[in-house]
């Protein structure tokens, strides 16, 4: 008697599985049909997203790329979950999110620095700030882009070492890109005496830096008193060069300074220094190189 019962609860438990199977197959037909016309929807809002996007950004196919794939997954994204829908998976599927959820949670305090940077490496490949060979400044670092990364930029720096600085230092201060602009200018500072003439040391700078041929447009050479110094009045001249390397940079601003200093010993103009004044109670003072001082010895003096 109970082999019969046996029997017949297992005849029943397949015939409702065979029942559920039978009427879960429209569902399981109707899943795959969606999820087929899910993928070919997405591969085409890719091509069209993708052209799109080429024509908006002309010069920048990785992030066309970027984009037209981002359109694509978050098709795909939506069928997923729409197929898990129409198979009654959506209860499996608020468990997965809740769960992922938590690890998303964990994984972004954990990695945020590396998302971070990641975030800023994207920003650099589609911004394009700065290219490799560049020379740029980034926080402390100042050298030739070697690399851009996801995570880190390379730079090789003056010394000849390379320095992987984090993406997240470009767009969290300032940085400079000194091959922007494909020139650069220079700023040289000095000072002179008191006893120059002003307009004399203004002219003569002038005309010796006009005439080297690394000058760009002369007419843009300028010249100012910036301050009256201590012991000096100080100045500045400035002007333009092509710019292909900081070396290159360096070596007209140490040319430029070199030349100056000749210049001036011929024009009997006097590059300045921190002096010490000895008050002998004359009114103005007394200026050492003027006047011919005498010591005379007292008599008995040794």
């Amino acid at each position: 008697m109970q082999t019969e019962q046996t029997l017949s609860l297992v005849e029943q438990t397949l015939v409702t599985w065979q029942q559920k199977i039978i009427g879960f197959l429209p569902n399981l037909a109707l899943s795959a049909a969606v999820l087929i016309v899910g993928h070919y929807l997405a591969r085409l809002l890719q091509k069209i997203t993708f052209k799109a996007c080429n024509r908006v950004f002309s010069n920048n196919l990785r992030l066309a790329k970027m984009t037209s794939t981002l359109v694509y997954w978050i098709i795909l994204f939506a069928t997923m979950i729409l197929v898990l829908d129409i198979l009654n998976l959506t209860n499996l599927l608020t468990h997965l999110l809740a769960g992922a959820g938590i690890i998303g949670i964990i994984a972004g305090f954990a990695f945020k620095d590396i998302a971070s940077n990641a975030f800023s490496g994207l920003l650099i490949k589609s911004q394009q700030p700065f290219k490799t060979t560049h020379w740029v400044k980034i926080d402390d670092y100042l050298g030739e882009v070697q690399e851009i990364g996801m995570i880190t930029t390379t730079l090789k720096t003056l010394g000849g070492k390379l320095a992987h600085v984090p993406n997240q230092l470009i767009y969290s201060g300032v940085f400079i890109n000194y091959s922007a602009l494909g020139k650069q200018r220079i700023v040289v500072s000095g000072g002179v005496s008191y006893g120059d003439e002003l307009e004399k040391v203004k002219s003569v700078t002038l005309e010796l830096v006009n005439q080297f041929e690394f000058v760009l447009d002369k007419a843009q050479t300028d010249f100012y008193f910036t301050e009256i110094g201590s012991s000096t009045y100080n100045f500045e001249v400035r002007f333009w060069i092509d710019f292909v390397n900081y070396t290159q940079y360096l070596a007209a601003k140490s040319e430029v300074i070199m030349q100056l200093k000749k210049r001036f010993e011929q024009e009997q103009i006097s590059i300045a220094y921190n002096v010490m004044t000895l008050d002998f109670g004359v009114k103005g003072g007394v200026n050492l190189f003027d006047n011919r001082i005498q010591l005379q010895q007292e008599n008995g003096a040794s």
